[in-house]
């Protein structure tokens, strides 16, 4: 009589834990679909400061987002469209976006964009519809901080042009 209430506690708790684990599993689905969403079709559009140069207003900055998707684990691949300096290119970046409760984080340490060199690095949080962080090229750095607006897929675009 024992081992048979034991067993059928152990097989209650048991199932509560799987339930448990679909809900979770539900809920990170549900954020990760959320984050590819608020970030796809969107451009980035702030300011930026240098370190050491405070005494001038931030300077404008812009980073167009085509899509967002998850690649494995915690990375995920950008497809961006980046200016900077002479650069004007279309290119995929793969990051590492960590989560703090529901706000994602883009993790980036020591990295290298193609076309734009090595050292790169960032720590970026998307809440709402912002954006905030601090950056790293090499030895200079500073924040960033701006709004997310939502742009038109480019084939939208192109099919009303037509």
């Amino acid at each position: 009589m024992k081992r048979t209430l034991i067993f059928g506690i152990a097989l209650t708790l048991l199932s509560s834990v799987s339930v448990t684990a679909d809900e979770a599993a539900d809920a990170v689905a549900k954020r990760e679909k959320a984050f590819s969403e608020m970030l796809s079709n969107t451009t980035l559009v702030g300011s930026f400061t240098v370190d050491g140069k405070m005494d001038g207003p931030p300077k404008a900055e812009r980073y167009e987002i085509e899509s967002v998707t998850k690649v494995t684990g915690n990375l995920w691949t950008f497809m961006v469209r980046i200016k900077y300096g002479k650069v004007d290119s279309r290119l995929p970046v793969t990051v590492p976006v960590i989560w703090a409760e529901d706000t994602p984080m883009v993790a980036l340490t020591k990295a290298s964009i193609p076309g734009l060199g090595d050292e790169f690095g960032a720590r970026v949080i998307f809440h709402d519809n912002r954006y905030a962080g601090t950056w790293q090229h090499g030895k200079v750095g500073g924040h960033m901080f701006g709004v997310i607006e939502k742009t038109k897929p480019k084939q939208d675009a192109e099919e009303k042009a037509e």
